[in-house]
């Protein structure tokens, strides 16, 4: 591996982001194609119970600030949800939810994108991280096209994020066998599975998520949505 190097953009809030990435292992090939998989199949707990996707920020669903960032970038772009399907359905080539009632968290949405993914690398992402950008997105595929079949989870300070990686199709059976058998831990799971990193500095605001009300009315803004 080469020496690392600080990739720095301006995000859309004109902060400087540094993405952490080797110059070794950038690649100048176009990553082949993807499906998407937002999850936005929560109990909203921290919200009120409120469906977190379509609680609005700067005047637009939470969940439609991450299908702008990357509906250029798929033709198979799939919503985990389990409420107010119609509404999220507007925003998606497909909607999936959980096949058990009751909440039982981001694997089961992961296992239902897997099973509808038309392509053979599925990008994960949360509904709740509006400052996502095209550029993280490419990086996340770039790195899983440097390491193919095997699935890239992003990295802050040593802390594995499994909501922001790419998942190859050829781990569809190990993850949802490893669901049917009690596992409901997707970062332990993708470690498990052999997971690659990519390391993003630790504020880097792109990666920044709302879980409370009070998060949503505090966070700075940043462009409409194009």
């Amino acid at each position: 591996m080469g020496r690392s190097s600080g990739f720095r953009e301006h995000t859309p809030d004109g902060t400087l982001a540094p993405l952490l990435l080797a110059r070794s292992d950038m690649t100048t090939t176009a990553p082949p194609p993807c499906s998407v998989l937002i999850l936005a199949g929560g109990r909203g707990a921290r919200m009120g119970g409120h469906d977190k996707g379509l609680l609005e920020w700067q005047g637009y669903p939470l969940v439609r600030w991450v299908h702008d960032a990357v509906r250029a970038l798929t033709d198979d772009l799939i919503i985990s949800c389990n409420r107010h399907l119609p509404r999220y359905a507007e925003l998606a080539d497909q909607i999936v939810h959980d096949e058990v009632p009751d909440y039982p968290g981001p694997l089961a949405g992961l296992c239902a994108g897997l099973q509808a993914m038309r392509h053979e690398v599925l990008v994960l992402l949360p509904c709740d991280a509006p400052r996502i950008d095209h550029a993280l997105v490419q990086a996340l595929r770039q790195r899983a096209q440097q390491h193919p079949g095997l699935p890239v989870m992003v990295r802050q300070d040593g802390d594995w994020n499994p909501m922001f990686s790419v998942i190859p199709a050829r781990l569809r059976p190990a993850i949802v066998q490893a669901w049917q058998a009690g596992e409901r831990s997707p970062r332990r799971l993708l470690l498990a599975l052999g997971a690659v990193a990519l390391d993003c500095a630790a504020d880097d605001p792109r990666l920044a998520n709302f879980n409370t009300p009070a998060q949503l009315q505090t966070a700075a803004p940043r462009r409409d949505p194009e």
